[in-house]
């Protein structure tokens, strides 16, 4: 306590571990460091984090509006299966071959980061090798080009996932997709070559619904068809990158939350244990990229995970989330608190 008193920062002391009565009694020893005001709080179960929080809140500065050209890349992996066009792609975005594309799966190896501005906004692209099966994995080169590409997603705020239009979406494109859900990276499905495949009336919407039943859990992620050959719809992609990391960095202001998310709970409130209904004591928003949720009710481990879908998909329409993947975390908030 002496040595933050130095610092010329805010500092808010708090008290953990503040389970019950008999803890509460031993916090005015706390006192006796000289401190104005201490937080009491347990940050298992929840107690005294919402006080925190305010105050927290109200503390700091408001940030000033960022110029034209400021601010960080937005970071976007190109990942998918080997041959499905990665480089051409970011060849095709660049104007020039920067990597090699050759016929041969699985022939650009390392992950390059390559800045890229366009219209005074900038972006860092992160080519990846392509990602195999685990049992086609035999050399030591293809396995470091997996992790790079494991770690690439890991680095991203948006991941394009690419597929092969002529081959449609396949188990492996799923798995991949998987992996930047995982990490909580936002993902934007580019269906390439689609300038190779013959179309109808129902081209779109057949292949659309063979995506969005195939990767139920992308059902978020929005879809464009491009051709890196010819160009085809390329630039448009930077359109759904603006508006995804739009949302995907999105803030919503804690009071705004907690009025809306009241209302929605009240109209269709989660069945209780027996006779003893769910208490919803309020939410905040704990992080974005990608936006995460804490949620403090009474028994959290009451709450059915269809009721936490509803949540989840209620939030999005609300609060414009739509396109990207959201966290729903639920406290335990001390009933006498």
């Amino acid at each position: 306590a002496r040595m933050l008193r130095m610092v010329k920062k805010t500092v808010f002391y708090t008290v953990n571990k503040v389970d019950g009565p008999r803890h509460e009694a031993l916090v005015p020893e706390f006192y006796r460091l000289g401190i104005e005001t201490i937080y009491p709080l347990s940050a298992q179960h929840g107690p005294g984090l919402d006080e925190l929080m305010d105050d927290v809140a109200l503390a700091l500065p408001e940030a000033e509006p960022l110029q034209d050209g400021e601010g960080e890349r937005i970071r976007i992996a190109v990942i998918g299966r080997p041959n499905v066009g990665k480089s051409s792609l970011i060849n095709r975005i660049l104007g020039y071959e920067r990597t090699i594309a050759n016929p041969v799966p699985g022939t650009t190896r390392d992950a390059i980061d390559t800045p890229v501005t366009r219209d005074k906004k900038q972006y860092l692209l992160i080519d990846t090798a392509g990602i195999r099966r685990k049992s086609r994995i035999s050399l030591t080169m293809e396995k470091y080009s997996t992790v790079q590409a494991l770690k690439a997603i890991g680095r991203a705020d948006i991941a394009l996932i690419l597929i092969d239009a002529a081959e449609g979406i396949s188990e492996q494109d799923v798995k991949i997709a998987g992996l930047a859900l995982e990490r909580g990276t936002a993902c934007i499905i580019v269906v390439n070559k689609w300038d190779l495949v013959e179309k109808d009336n129902s081209t779109i919407g057949t292949f659309v619904e063979n995506i969005r039943y195939n990767a139920k859990f992308l059902e978020f992620a929005p879809i464009i068809f491009v051709s890196a050959l010819s160009g085809q719809r390329v630039s448009k992609i930077f359109e759904l990158v603006d508006r995804v990391y739009a949302q995907y960095t999105r803030r919503v202001e804690t009071g705004e939350l907690n009025r809306k998310i009241r209302g929605i709970i009240e109209a269709n409130p989660p069945p209780g244990r027996g006779s003893r209904p769910h208490i919803f004591n309020y939410i905040t928003q704990v992080a974005i990229k990608p936006p995460s949720f804490a949620l403090f009710v009474r028994n959290p481990g009451d709450i059915h995970f269809s009721y936490e879908r509803y949540l989840i998909n209620r939030i999005r329409e609300t609060f414009g989330f739509a396109e990207v993947p959201i966290r729903l975390f639920f406290r335990k908030k001390g009933a006498n608190s």
